[in-house]
Protein backbone atom coordinates (compact mmCIF):
# COMPACT_ATOMS: atom_id res chain seq x y z
CA UNK A 1 0.00 0.00 0.00
CA UNK A 2 0.98 3.66 -0.66
CA UNK A 3 1.41 5.65 1.85
CA UNK A 4 1.31 9.54 0.49
CA UNK A 5 4.01 12.06 1.61
CA UNK A 6 3.20 14.41 4.24
CA UNK A 7 1.88 17.98 2.66
CA UNK A 8 4.53 19.39 5.02
CA UNK A 9 7.28 17.03 4.38
CA UNK A 10 10.06 18.35 2.11
CA UNK A 11 10.41 15.43 -0.68
CA UNK A 12 13.64 13.66 -1.21
CA UNK A 13 13.44 14.83 -4.87
CA UNK A 14 12.49 18.97 -4.14
CA UNK A 15 16.21 19.66 -2.40
CA UNK A 16 18.25 23.04 -3.52
CA UNK A 17 21.62 22.47 -3.57
CA UNK A 18 22.76 25.82 -5.21
CA UNK A 19 23.20 26.98 -8.76
CA UNK A 20 26.95 25.71 -8.60
CA UNK A 21 25.98 22.33 -7.33
CA UNK A 22 23.52 21.73 -9.93
CA UNK A 23 25.97 22.61 -12.76
CA UNK A 24 28.34 20.29 -12.04
CA UNK A 25 26.21 17.45 -10.72
CA UNK A 26 24.33 18.36 -13.98
CA UNK A 27 27.26 18.14 -16.13
CA UNK A 28 28.28 14.89 -14.44
CA UNK A 29 24.36 13.43 -15.66
CA UNK A 30 25.43 14.91 -19.24
CA UNK A 31 28.89 12.94 -19.21
CA UNK A 32 26.95 9.49 -18.13
CA UNK A 33 24.44 9.61 -20.90
CA UNK A 34 26.39 11.57 -23.81
CA UNK A 35 27.60 8.55 -25.69
CA UNK A 36 24.09 7.07 -25.17
CA UNK A 37 22.05 9.81 -27.05
CA UNK A 38 24.61 10.61 -29.85
CA UNK A 39 24.77 7.10 -30.69
CA UNK A 40 20.72 6.92 -32.05
CA UNK A 41 21.31 9.84 -34.22
CA UNK A 42 25.10 8.41 -35.40
CA UNK A 43 23.31 4.91 -36.57
CA UNK A 44 20.27 6.42 -38.13
CA UNK A 45 22.44 8.77 -40.45
CA UNK A 46 24.73 6.55 -41.50
CA UNK A 47 21.99 4.30 -42.38
CA UNK A 48 19.80 6.96 -43.65
CA UNK A 49 23.22 7.99 -46.63
CA UNK A 50 23.32 11.53 -44.38
CA UNK A 51 26.67 13.02 -44.66
CA UNK A 52 29.06 13.93 -41.86
CA UNK A 53 27.19 17.56 -41.68
CA UNK A 54 23.85 16.40 -41.66
CA UNK A 55 24.53 13.85 -39.20
CA UNK A 56 25.92 16.89 -37.01
CA UNK A 57 22.68 18.71 -37.43
CA UNK A 58 20.54 15.31 -36.63
CA UNK A 59 23.48 14.88 -33.46
CA UNK A 60 22.58 18.84 -32.27
CA UNK A 61 18.73 18.06 -32.56
CA UNK A 62 18.95 15.21 -30.30
CA UNK A 63 20.30 17.25 -27.33
CA UNK A 64 18.15 19.83 -27.76
CA UNK A 65 15.04 17.43 -27.65
CA UNK A 66 16.81 15.47 -24.88
CA UNK A 67 17.18 18.96 -22.84
CA UNK A 68 13.69 20.35 -23.21
CA UNK A 69 11.90 16.70 -22.51
CA UNK A 70 14.15 16.28 -19.32
CA UNK A 71 13.08 20.56 -18.19
CA UNK A 72 9.52 19.21 -18.83
CA UNK A 73 9.59 15.56 -17.15
CA UNK A 74 12.07 16.81 -13.63
CA UNK A 75 10.07 20.52 -13.24
CA UNK A 76 6.80 19.84 -14.65
CA UNK A 77 3.53 21.42 -15.86
CA UNK A 78 -0.01 20.47 -15.54
CA UNK A 79 -0.61 16.78 -16.18
CA UNK A 80 3.55 16.33 -17.57
CA UNK A 81 6.20 15.32 -16.13
CA UNK A 82 6.76 13.53 -12.79
CA UNK A 83 9.05 15.74 -11.34
CA UNK A 84 12.01 13.03 -10.43
CA UNK A 85 15.52 12.97 -11.35
CA UNK A 86 14.94 11.24 -14.95
CA UNK A 87 17.54 12.47 -17.44
CA UNK A 88 15.51 12.37 -21.16
CA UNK A 89 16.78 11.02 -24.36
CA UNK A 90 16.20 9.54 -27.78
CA UNK A 91 15.10 6.14 -26.93
CA UNK A 92 17.69 3.30 -28.33
CA UNK A 93 14.79 1.03 -28.34
CA UNK A 94 13.71 2.84 -31.61
CA UNK A 95 16.66 1.65 -33.43
CA UNK A 96 16.47 -1.54 -35.26
CA UNK A 97 12.57 -0.22 -36.20
CA UNK A 98 13.94 2.71 -37.67
CA UNK A 99 16.83 1.07 -39.36
CA UNK A 100 13.65 -1.84 -40.86
CA UNK A 101 11.65 1.64 -41.85
CA UNK A 102 14.86 2.48 -43.85
CA UNK A 103 15.79 -0.24 -44.80
CA UNK A 104 12.42 -1.48 -46.73
CA UNK A 105 12.43 1.88 -48.71
CA UNK A 106 11.12 4.17 -46.22
CA UNK A 107 13.09 7.51 -45.72
CA UNK A 108 13.57 9.69 -42.48
CA UNK A 109 10.08 11.71 -43.05
CA UNK A 110 8.33 8.06 -42.71
CA UNK A 111 10.37 7.40 -40.14
CA UNK A 112 9.75 10.93 -38.12
CA UNK A 113 5.84 10.27 -39.01
CA UNK A 114 5.44 6.63 -37.53
CA UNK A 115 7.41 8.46 -34.27
CA UNK A 116 4.85 11.13 -33.92
CA UNK A 117 2.06 8.62 -34.91
CA UNK A 118 2.45 6.33 -32.67
CA UNK A 119 3.39 8.34 -30.11
CA UNK A 120 -0.08 10.16 -30.14
CA UNK A 121 -1.64 6.44 -29.57
CA UNK A 122 1.10 5.84 -26.79
CA UNK A 123 -0.02 8.99 -25.06
CA UNK A 124 -4.50 8.15 -25.35
CA UNK A 125 -3.00 4.98 -23.52
CA UNK A 126 -1.29 6.14 -20.52
CA UNK A 127 -4.16 6.13 -18.25
CA UNK A 128 -4.68 2.30 -18.68
CA UNK A 129 -0.58 1.87 -17.82
CA UNK A 130 -0.75 4.40 -14.85
CA UNK A 131 -3.34 2.42 -12.70
CA UNK A 132 -1.00 -0.27 -13.18
CA UNK A 133 1.06 0.56 -10.20
CA UNK A 134 0.07 -2.02 -7.58
CA UNK A 135 0.93 -4.74 -10.01
CA UNK A 136 4.42 -3.03 -9.41
CA UNK A 137 5.52 -4.43 -5.76
CA UNK A 138 9.46 -4.58 -4.81
CA UNK A 139 9.44 -8.18 -6.22
CA UNK A 140 8.59 -6.74 -9.87
CA UNK A 141 10.25 -3.81 -9.51
CA UNK A 142 13.15 -5.29 -7.90
CA UNK A 143 13.68 -8.05 -10.68
CA UNK A 144 13.56 -5.42 -13.28
CA UNK A 145 15.97 -2.76 -11.84
CA UNK A 146 18.46 -5.69 -11.33
CA UNK A 147 17.61 -6.92 -15.28
CA UNK A 148 18.68 -3.07 -15.68
CA UNK A 149 21.64 -2.97 -14.46
CA UNK A 150 23.11 -6.32 -15.76
CA UNK A 151 22.02 -5.58 -19.49
CA UNK A 152 23.83 -2.30 -19.07
CA UNK A 153 26.78 -3.80 -18.31
CA UNK A 154 28.41 -5.09 -21.75
CA UNK A 155 27.84 -0.94 -22.69
CA UNK A 156 30.53 -0.35 -20.05
CA UNK A 157 32.60 -3.32 -21.55
CA UNK A 158 32.34 -2.56 -25.13
CA UNK A 159 33.09 1.13 -24.36
CA UNK A 160 35.95 0.07 -22.20
CA UNK A 161 37.14 -1.56 -25.03
CA UNK A 162 37.35 1.56 -27.51
CA UNK A 163 33.54 1.77 -28.68
CA UNK A 164 33.95 1.07 -31.94
CA UNK A 165 34.39 -2.87 -32.61
CA UNK A 166 35.57 -1.99 -36.87
CA UNK A 167 38.64 0.02 -35.01
CA UNK A 168 42.45 -1.36 -35.20
CA UNK A 169 42.78 -1.05 -31.57
CA UNK A 170 39.44 -2.49 -30.07
CA UNK A 171 39.91 -4.47 -26.97
CA UNK A 172 43.52 -3.39 -26.79
CA UNK A 173 45.18 -3.33 -23.43
CA UNK A 174 45.17 0.73 -23.91
CA UNK A 175 41.88 0.84 -24.32
CA UNK A 176 41.15 -1.35 -21.36
CA UNK A 177 43.88 0.25 -18.87
CA UNK A 178 42.67 3.17 -19.53
CA UNK A 179 39.20 2.36 -18.88
CA UNK A 180 41.19 0.37 -15.17
CA UNK A 181 42.59 3.27 -14.47
CA UNK A 182 39.01 5.57 -14.69
CA UNK A 183 37.38 3.08 -12.50
CA UNK A 184 40.78 3.29 -9.70
CA UNK A 185 39.83 7.23 -9.82
CA UNK A 186 36.43 7.08 -9.14
CA UNK A 187 36.74 4.05 -6.25
CA UNK A 188 40.01 6.34 -4.85
CA UNK A 189 37.52 9.49 -5.03
CA UNK A 190 34.71 7.84 -3.58
CA UNK A 191 37.04 6.55 -1.04
CA UNK A 192 38.07 10.54 0.11
CA UNK A 193 36.39 11.72 3.67
CA UNK A 194 35.71 15.03 1.40
CA UNK A 195 31.74 14.56 0.66
CA UNK A 196 31.71 16.98 -2.48
CA UNK A 197 34.50 15.26 -3.96
CA UNK A 198 33.29 11.85 -3.36
CA UNK A 199 29.29 12.93 -5.05
CA UNK A 200 31.77 14.14 -8.00
CA UNK A 201 33.45 11.02 -8.09
CA UNK A 202 32.44 10.40 -11.41
CA UNK A 203 32.69 13.16 -13.29
CA UNK A 204 36.12 13.64 -11.89
CA UNK A 205 37.08 10.56 -12.98
CA UNK A 206 36.17 11.22 -16.69
CA UNK A 207 37.70 14.86 -16.81
CA UNK A 208 41.20 13.44 -15.64
CA UNK A 209 40.59 10.14 -17.82
CA UNK A 210 40.25 12.38 -20.32
CA UNK A 211 43.67 14.66 -19.80
CA UNK A 212 45.50 10.91 -19.29
CA UNK A 213 43.88 9.89 -22.73
CA UNK A 214 45.23 13.10 -23.92
CA UNK A 215 48.84 12.78 -22.35
CA UNK A 216 49.50 9.95 -24.11
CA UNK A 217 47.58 10.46 -27.66
CA UNK A 218 44.46 8.63 -27.03
CA UNK A 219 42.80 11.45 -27.89
CA UNK A 220 42.94 15.14 -29.13
CA UNK A 221 41.04 18.57 -29.16
CA UNK A 222 41.89 19.14 -32.88
CA UNK A 223 38.75 18.86 -33.69
CA UNK A 224 37.55 21.31 -31.43
CA UNK A 225 37.32 24.50 -33.28
CA UNK A 226 36.17 23.04 -36.39
CA UNK A 227 32.96 23.84 -37.34
CA UNK A 228 30.01 26.00 -36.55
CA UNK A 229 30.28 27.35 -33.21
CA UNK A 230 25.95 28.43 -32.81
CA UNK A 231 23.31 26.95 -34.78
CA UNK A 232 19.61 27.07 -33.99
CA UNK A 233 18.07 23.73 -34.79
CA UNK A 234 15.46 23.65 -37.86
CA UNK A 235 12.22 22.77 -37.74
CA UNK A 236 11.80 19.61 -40.32
CA UNK A 237 14.71 19.94 -41.60
CA UNK A 238 14.90 16.65 -43.39
CA UNK A 239 11.47 17.00 -44.71
CA UNK A 240 7.77 16.83 -43.18
CA UNK A 241 6.52 13.55 -41.82
CA UNK A 242 4.88 11.25 -44.05
CA UNK A 243 2.58 8.76 -42.54
CA UNK A 244 2.34 5.20 -43.87
CA UNK A 245 0.17 2.49 -42.05
CA UNK A 246 3.44 -0.38 -41.69
CA UNK A 247 5.69 1.82 -40.21
CA UNK A 248 3.32 3.31 -37.67
CA UNK A 249 2.17 -0.26 -36.30
CA UNK A 250 5.99 -1.19 -35.99
CA UNK A 251 6.74 2.05 -34.33
CA UNK A 252 3.84 1.57 -31.82
CA UNK A 253 5.46 -1.45 -30.71
CA UNK A 254 8.39 0.40 -29.75
CA UNK A 255 6.25 2.62 -28.10
CA UNK A 256 4.65 0.42 -25.85
CA UNK A 257 8.20 -1.01 -24.99
CA UNK A 258 9.01 2.41 -24.38
CA UNK A 259 5.85 2.90 -22.10
CA UNK A 260 7.16 0.17 -19.91
CA UNK A 261 10.79 0.82 -20.03
CA UNK A 262 9.98 4.07 -18.67
CA UNK A 263 7.08 3.18 -16.07
CA UNK A 264 9.96 0.84 -14.61
CA UNK A 265 13.00 3.75 -14.50
CA UNK A 266 10.42 5.73 -12.63
CA UNK A 267 9.62 3.23 -10.23
CA UNK A 268 13.46 2.64 -9.85
CA UNK A 269 14.23 6.16 -9.25
CA UNK A 270 11.66 6.46 -6.84
CA UNK A 271 12.58 3.22 -4.97
CA UNK A 272 16.04 4.49 -4.74
CA UNK A 273 15.12 8.20 -3.20
CA UNK A 274 12.93 6.74 -1.35
CA UNK A 275 9.86 8.77 -2.31
CA UNK A 276 6.31 7.43 -3.00
CA UNK A 277 4.82 7.13 -6.70
CA UNK A 278 1.46 6.76 -7.28
CA UNK A 279 -0.65 6.29 -10.11
CA UNK A 280 -1.02 10.08 -11.33
CA UNK A 281 2.68 10.77 -10.84
CA UNK A 282 3.45 7.50 -13.21
CA UNK A 283 0.76 9.23 -15.71
CA UNK A 284 2.31 12.00 -15.72
CA UNK A 285 6.12 11.02 -16.26
CA UNK A 286 4.01 8.85 -19.05
CA UNK A 287 2.41 11.85 -21.04
CA UNK A 288 5.70 13.59 -20.64
CA UNK A 289 7.68 10.50 -22.35
CA UNK A 290 4.76 10.61 -25.24
CA UNK A 291 4.28 14.46 -25.61
CA UNK A 292 7.99 15.01 -26.04
CA UNK A 293 8.26 12.01 -28.46
CA UNK A 294 5.31 13.54 -30.46
CA UNK A 295 7.39 17.15 -30.71
CA UNK A 296 10.53 15.59 -31.30
CA UNK A 297 10.42 14.93 -35.22
CA UNK A 298 9.60 18.78 -35.24
CA UNK A 299 13.16 19.52 -34.50
CA UNK A 300 14.70 16.39 -35.91
CA UNK A 301 14.77 13.90 -33.30
CA UNK A 302 13.20 10.19 -32.41
CA UNK A 303 10.93 8.70 -29.36
CA UNK A 304 11.90 10.58 -26.07
CA UNK A 305 12.40 7.40 -22.93
CA UNK A 306 14.02 8.19 -19.37
CA UNK A 307 17.87 7.16 -19.26
CA UNK A 308 18.61 4.12 -17.13
CA UNK A 309 22.59 5.04 -16.79
CA UNK A 310 21.34 7.89 -15.13
CA UNK A 311 19.06 6.31 -12.91
CA UNK A 312 22.72 4.17 -11.41
CA UNK A 313 24.38 7.59 -11.26
CA UNK A 314 21.39 8.82 -8.94
CA UNK A 315 21.87 5.29 -6.91
CA UNK A 316 25.88 5.67 -6.91
CA UNK A 317 25.90 10.09 -5.96
CA UNK A 318 23.51 10.10 -3.38
CA UNK A 319 22.60 13.01 -5.39
CA UNK A 320 18.22 13.21 -5.43
CA UNK A 321 17.43 16.81 -5.80
CA UNK A 322 15.44 16.87 -9.34
CA UNK A 323 16.84 20.62 -10.21
CA UNK A 324 20.32 19.20 -10.45
CA UNK A 325 18.64 16.91 -13.23
CA UNK A 326 16.90 20.46 -14.68
CA UNK A 327 20.65 21.34 -14.99
CA UNK A 328 21.44 18.78 -17.20
CA UNK A 329 18.48 19.57 -19.57
CA UNK A 330 19.51 23.34 -19.56
CA UNK A 331 23.20 22.04 -20.36
CA UNK A 332 21.70 19.42 -22.78
CA UNK A 333 19.59 22.24 -24.62
CA UNK A 334 23.21 24.70 -24.48
CA UNK A 335 24.75 21.70 -26.39
CA UNK A 336 22.03 21.04 -28.95
CA UNK A 337 22.73 25.27 -29.65
CA UNK A 338 26.65 25.40 -29.52
CA UNK A 339 28.02 22.56 -31.58
CA UNK A 340 31.08 23.46 -30.39
CA UNK A 341 30.30 22.24 -26.96
CA UNK A 342 29.16 19.07 -27.88
CA UNK A 343 32.86 18.08 -29.79
CA UNK A 344 34.48 19.18 -26.66
CA UNK A 345 32.25 16.37 -24.84
CA UNK A 346 32.94 14.39 -27.57
CA UNK A 347 36.89 14.34 -26.56
CA UNK A 348 35.85 12.24 -23.76
CA UNK A 349 37.36 8.18 -25.03
CA UNK A 350 34.57 5.78 -24.87
CA UNK A 351 37.16 3.60 -22.57
CA UNK A 352 36.61 6.47 -19.93
CA UNK A 353 32.85 6.36 -20.00
CA UNK A 354 33.71 2.27 -20.20
CA UNK A 355 35.44 2.41 -16.48
CA UNK A 356 33.02 4.84 -15.01
CA UNK A 357 29.75 3.19 -16.09
CA UNK A 358 31.27 0.15 -14.91
CA UNK A 359 30.79 1.60 -11.57
CA UNK A 360 26.88 3.57 -12.55
CA UNK A 361 25.64 0.36 -13.94
CA UNK A 362 26.67 -2.04 -11.09
CA UNK A 363 25.14 0.50 -8.58
CA UNK A 364 21.55 0.12 -10.73
CA UNK A 365 21.95 -3.77 -10.40
CA UNK A 366 23.23 -3.73 -6.95
CA UNK A 367 20.04 -1.14 -6.04
CA UNK A 368 17.83 -3.82 -7.62
CA UNK A 369 19.11 -6.54 -5.56
CA UNK A 370 18.67 -3.78 -2.26
CA UNK A 371 15.29 -4.15 -3.36
CA UNK A 372 14.32 -7.82 -3.70
CA UNK A 373 15.82 -8.25 -0.25
CA UNK A 374 12.75 -6.63 1.07
CA UNK A 375 10.18 -9.30 -0.85
CA UNK A 376 9.44 -12.41 1.38
CA UNK A 377 10.27 -15.52 -0.29
CA UNK A 378 9.09 -17.94 2.39
CA UNK A 379 6.34 -20.24 1.21
CA UNK A 380 5.54 -18.55 -1.78
CA UNK A 381 6.63 -18.93 -5.37
CA UNK A 382 8.21 -15.61 -5.37
CA UNK A 383 11.76 -17.22 -5.94
CA UNK A 384 11.18 -19.01 -8.51
CA UNK A 385 9.33 -15.41 -10.30
CA UNK A 386 12.48 -13.13 -9.59
CA UNK A 387 15.16 -16.33 -11.28
CA UNK A 388 12.65 -16.48 -14.35
CA UNK A 389 12.16 -12.91 -15.21
CA UNK A 390 15.78 -12.05 -14.64
CA UNK A 391 16.62 -15.36 -16.77
CA UNK A 392 14.37 -14.02 -19.07
CA UNK A 393 15.79 -10.88 -19.39
CA UNK A 394 19.00 -11.92 -19.69
CA UNK A 395 18.24 -14.26 -22.55
CA UNK A 396 18.63 -11.00 -24.98
CA UNK A 397 21.97 -9.75 -23.50
CA UNK A 398 23.76 -13.13 -23.47
CA UNK A 399 22.43 -14.13 -26.97
CA UNK A 400 21.58 -11.27 -29.16
CA UNK A 401 20.52 -13.23 -32.04
CA UNK A 402 18.17 -15.51 -29.74
CA UNK A 403 14.88 -13.69 -31.23
CA UNK A 404 15.96 -13.40 -34.87
CA UNK A 405 14.13 -16.19 -36.61
CA UNK A 406 10.94 -14.56 -34.78
CA UNK A 407 8.34 -12.49 -36.59
CA UNK A 408 9.31 -8.81 -36.29
CA UNK A 409 7.33 -7.71 -33.56
CA UNK A 410 8.10 -10.70 -30.86
CA UNK A 411 12.19 -9.44 -31.51
CA UNK A 412 11.29 -5.67 -31.19
CA UNK A 413 9.42 -6.43 -27.97
CA UNK A 414 12.25 -8.91 -26.45
CA UNK A 415 14.25 -8.03 -27.78
CA UNK A 416 15.23 -5.35 -24.75
CA UNK A 417 16.27 -7.38 -21.67
CA UNK A 418 14.27 -4.66 -19.62
CA UNK A 419 11.31 -5.31 -21.31
CA UNK A 420 11.73 -9.05 -21.46
CA UNK A 421 12.31 -8.94 -17.64
CA UNK A 422 9.37 -6.03 -17.03
CA UNK A 423 6.65 -8.42 -19.16
CA UNK A 424 8.09 -11.66 -17.92
CA UNK A 425 7.78 -10.36 -13.69
CA UNK A 426 4.35 -8.68 -13.87
CA UNK A 427 2.81 -11.58 -15.72
CA UNK A 428 4.12 -14.13 -13.13
CA UNK A 429 3.02 -11.83 -9.97
CA UNK A 430 0.11 -11.57 -11.77
CA UNK A 431 -0.33 -15.26 -12.18
CA UNK A 432 0.66 -16.69 -8.60
CA UNK A 433 0.02 -13.52 -6.31
CA UNK A 434 -3.39 -12.43 -7.96
CA UNK A 435 -4.94 -15.57 -9.66
CA UNK A 436 -4.07 -18.42 -7.04
CA UNK A 437 -6.69 -20.60 -7.43
CA UNK A 438 -5.53 -23.72 -8.44
CA UNK A 439 -2.11 -22.50 -6.83
CA UNK A 440 -1.65 -25.33 -3.87
CA UNK A 441 0.29 -24.46 -0.35
CA UNK A 442 4.19 -24.42 -1.09
CA UNK A 443 3.66 -25.22 -4.86
CA UNK A 444 7.30 -26.08 -5.90
CA UNK A 445 10.98 -26.75 -4.72
CA UNK A 446 11.69 -23.28 -5.10
CA UNK A 447 9.37 -22.41 -2.18
CA UNK A 448 10.81 -24.88 0.60
CA UNK A 449 14.31 -24.28 -0.85
CA UNK A 450 14.69 -20.23 -0.22
CA UNK A 451 16.93 -20.65 2.80
CA UNK A 452 20.47 -20.90 2.76
CA UNK A 453 20.83 -22.02 6.23
CA UNK A 454 20.89 -25.38 5.42
CA UNK A 455 23.81 -25.22 3.45
CA UNK A 456 25.86 -24.79 6.62
CA UNK A 457 24.46 -28.11 8.33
Amino acid sequence: MITPTPPTAQRPEDERLGLSANVLYGFQHVLTMYGGIIAVPLIVGQAAGLGSTEIGILIASCLFMGGLATLVQTLGIPFFGCQLPLVQGVSFASVATILAILSSGGSLPSVFGAVMAAALMGLLITPVFSRIIRFFPPLVTGSVITTIGLSLIPVAAHWSMGGNAKAADFGSMANIGLAAVTLVIVLLLSKLGNATVSRLSILLAMVLGTLIAWATGMTDFSQVAAGATFALPGLFHFGLPEFHPAAVLSMFIVILVVLVETSADILAVGDIIRTPINARRLGDGLRADMASSIIAPVFGSFTQSAFAQNVGLVAVTGVKSRFVVAASGVILLVLGLLPVMGRVIATVPPAVLGGAGLVLFGTVAASGIRTLAKVDYEDNMNLIIVATSVGFGMIPIAAPEFYSQFPSWVATIFHSGISSAAIMAITLNLLFNHLKRGTPHKPSVFAAGTGLGSLKN
